[in-house]
């Protein structure tokens, strides 16, 4: 695990990424708050690409809960059967929303306390709701921010929450927006678990991980 990049290499970093991308989007396909809320919980231990194929159908008949309702398990189930866990998932799913509909009058709530406490979701998932949805500076901690976090120092911690934390603590606070999509871009496209692509990579003069593939 690097050390933590002082402030002004910080700067620099988000200044590059910034630059090489305005206006980073998640991956995930969805219409609104709820389809948003869906495909994060289905997305957890399973590829944005597959989580996203999977959908494409599904949200043209079932894009709020009570449609998710009257759609039904089983048939929820043929729509995410290539999906891992799928049917843990379309159980949480329908649970979920079930209390949408029942004590939120089908919408979706804004805050991560009650957002975690929809079967199915984490703190994670609440997280990628709150940023991308209500624009909150939320971080999102999966696998790519977490080594990317770590290799770098960018925002190194021994788990999951020590890096949300380290995001948000070290970051400078123009750029926590877009942070957690510039890191997991960067670690999805540029610096991968086997082989990082440290030669073409923008930040590796900055970047503190001692094993560079170059």
């Amino acid at each position: 695990m690097a050390k933590q990049l002082d402030y002004h290499t910080l700067r620099e970093i988000f200044t590059r990424f910034q630059a090489a991308e305005p206006e980073p989007k998640g991956e995930l396909e969805h219409v609104n708050a709820y389809t948003l809320v869906v495909a994060v919980a289905l997305s957890a231990q399973a590829t944005d690409a597959g989580v996203n194929k999977a959908t494409r159908a599904l949200f043209k008949i079932a894009d709020t809960p009570q449609k998710m309702l009257d759609l039904g398990e089983e048939q929820l189930i043929e729509h995410i059967k290539t999906i891992g866990l799928y049917r843990n998932k379309a159980k949480n799913v329908i649970k979920l929303s079930k209390i949408l509909v029942e004590d939120y009058g089908g919408e979706v709530p804004n805050s991560r306390a009650a957002l975690q406490s929809l079967p199915g979701v984490g703190r994670k998932t609440a997280n990628v709701v709150l940023n991308m949805w209500w624009k909150q500076p939320a971080q999102a901690v999966d696998t790519h921010i977490f080594r990317v976090g770590n290799r770098s120092g960018i925002a190194p911690g021994k788990d999951v929450d020590a890096v949300e934390r380290a995001v948000e603590d070290n970051i400078p606070a123009d750029f926590q927006q877009h942070a957690h999509h510039w890191l997991i871009l960067h670690g999805r496209y540029h610096c991968k678990a086997r082989k990082p692509m440290c030669g073409s990579c923008l930040i590796r003069d900055l970047c503190m991980f001692e094993d560079k593939n170059l």
